[in-house]
């Protein structure tokens, strides 16, 4: 799977275009298939891709959320600085409103986002994409 690669052919990111994979080292996605695509049973909506800084991993962690301890059981590796990772809209937008956001790949980020924060929100933390 390639940065280029579409998901399911009606998957859109907040830019209105067809889905492109986030992460697959570690796999991330409700789904585990490197997109952040998400369904009516992901509850947690894991939907913005977003590239993990050490602030955000302590502060999703302080939430209760850790996302840096490996998970064997889980094939969870833990996630470090630099790792992509589908987090939940919710979640962002409180880290967000923290002021602990951490950046998102637009292409990246499934369009169902914005039924939760603003694309002028996600533009605000943008990750220049590395082509």
């Amino acid at each position: 799977m390639t940065a280029s690669t579409p998901a399911r052919s009606n998957s859109r990111n907040v830019l209105g275009a067809p889905l492109k994979v986030c992460g697959c080292q570690p796999m991330t996605g409700w789904y585990r298939n490197g997109f952040c695509e998400t369904d009516p049973s992901d509850q947690g909506q894991h939907s913005i891709c977003c590239v993990m800084t050490e602030s955000f991993l302590r502060y999703s962690k302080a939430q209760g959320n850790d996302l840096s301890t490996p998970v064997p059981a889980f094939q969870f590796p833990g996630l470090k600085p630099g790792d992509h990772w589908c987090v939940c809209a919710p979640r962002w937008k409180q880290a967000y409103e923290d002021g602990m956001a951490p950046k998102v790949c637009l292409e990246s980020t499934e369009d169902t986002a914005l039924d939760v924060v603003s694309l002028e929100q996600l533009k605000e933390h943008a990750h220049q994409a590395i082509s």
